[in-house]
């Protein structure tokens, strides 16, 4: 056998083997690795669960599917036109007085307003008074809109809200009956 620093053949009792120096080695492992990067074997893959697309679908409970339209359009609905949430919560009593109040204090700005015209054509002192009608009138109509727009999200939570929820008056107090549905 012979020793040399460099690789080399090297002889055994069965025939010659060649010996691999540092940079030879180097290469074979960097040739191997990129093998093995391109193709994995398949026994690694099975155990690979980065590459596992979710493909089942989970059902939900009842309960947290939602149904009908949420709170906030809700809101965005009254708050737009008095009344269309009110509706599409299933309160149209609620939603009609809405309607009705929202015609009521809209023609009676316009009334006021017209009136508040004529006392400025005619220079009476009454003026000033028809202006502060005006702006009540007004106020009036802004509010009905803010107002029917948080009534339709406070009902738009409480829509799955027992409805046989009963108040009744006793001789000693007030009783509340809620029936459990099991």
């Amino acid at each position: 056998m012979h020793r040399n620093a460099a690789a080399g053949e090297t002889e055994r009792a069965g025939g010659t083997m060649r010996r691999l120096g540092g940079w030879a080695v180097w290469r074979l492992g960097v040739a191997l690795a990129c093998r093995l990067a391109a193709n994995p074997p398949n026994c690694l893959t099975a155990q690979d669960t980065t590459h596992v697309r979710e493909t089942t679908h989970i059902p939900l409970p009842a309960d947290t599917i939602h149904h009908g339209v949420r709170p906030m359009g809700a809101f965005l609905r009254s708050f737009i036109l008095p009344g269309w949430g009110q509706a599409a919560t299933g309160r149209p009593m609620t939603g009609a007085a809405f309607v009705a109040w929202e015609g009521v204090t809209a023609m009676m700005t316009f009334k006021a307003e017209q009136e508040a015209n004529y006392f400025k054509r005619i220079h009476s002192n009454n003026l000033r008074l028809k202006r502060q009608e005006v702006q009540d009138w007004l106020v009036l109509w802004v509010f009905n809109h803010l107002f029917s727009g948080a009534e339709a999200y406070v009902s738009g939570h409480l829509k799955d809200f027992p409805p046989d929820l009963k108040v009744r008056a006793f001789p000693g107090g007030i009783g509340v009956s809620i029936p459990l549905h099991e």
